[in-house]
């Protein structure tokens, strides 16, 4: 996770937030078979079970109408999976992203749905035109890097890719240390960029 700003915001670094106070809990499991089937529906990504970010913490949008979805930026979060569902949930932090996937077994939440702009890349410009993608784990702790991980979140990245038309290259799949302006070094040096592109192309 990195700095994220938003023009109606001041800009506060997302790793300063992520290791802020108390977190807000994790919602336990639905209780309505309705609810469950609701929230279940709530999701761009068939295989995405939706977590939703708090409303204060991405922009309601259009998009692609109000602006055109470009580039999917890979992030790691620097937190547990739990750690970084229950931040985003807390209307304090001001940070989102569209996705998060769990480490252990390649689950992905959905935390903002496609059409809206998470909090997530540290520009605006780059909010605006892109899918943010948390991956669990730490940039100095490859062993998160899993194989469920990595082809779990590739197979997402190509379901974005097809529907957005967005090219499955280096130039539109960004590492967040990509984007300008950025402060941070996510993914780092541990991830595997040629197997991730590769298995994007491949799914």
């Amino acid at each position: 996770m990195d700095r994220t700003r938003h023009p109606l915001t001041a800009g506060t670094t997302r790793r300063r937030l992520l290791q802020a106070g108390a977190l807000a809990a994790v919602p336990g499991s639905l209780l309505a078979t309705g609810s469950a089937h609701a929230a279940a529906a709530a999701v761009d990504y068939p295989s995405a079970e939706s977590v939703p970010a708090s409303t204060s913490n991405y922009t309601a949008s259009s998009r692609p109408t109000a602006y055109p979805i470009d580039y999917v930026i890979v992030h790691v979060t620097q937190e547990t999976w739990a750690d970084a569902l229950a931040i985003f949930k807390n209307p304090a932090k001001k940070v989102s992203a569209h996705y998060v996937v769990r480490s252990s077994d390649g689950h992905i939440a959905q935390c903002v749905r496609e059409k809206n702009i998470a909090w997530h890349a540290g520009n605006w410009d780059y909010n605006t035109r892109s899918i943010g993608i948390e991956h669990e784990g730490w940039v100095d702790k490859p062993q998160y890097f899993t194989d469920a991980l990595y082809e779990r979140s590739a197979a997402l990245t190509a379901s974005i890719c097809a529907r957005y038309g967005i090219p499955a290259d280096r130039e539109h799949i960004l590492g967040h240390v990509e984007v300008p302006g950025t402060d941070h070094t996510d993914p780092g040096p541990n991830w595997d960029w040629t197997r991730y592109i590769r298995l994007v192309n491949m799914a």
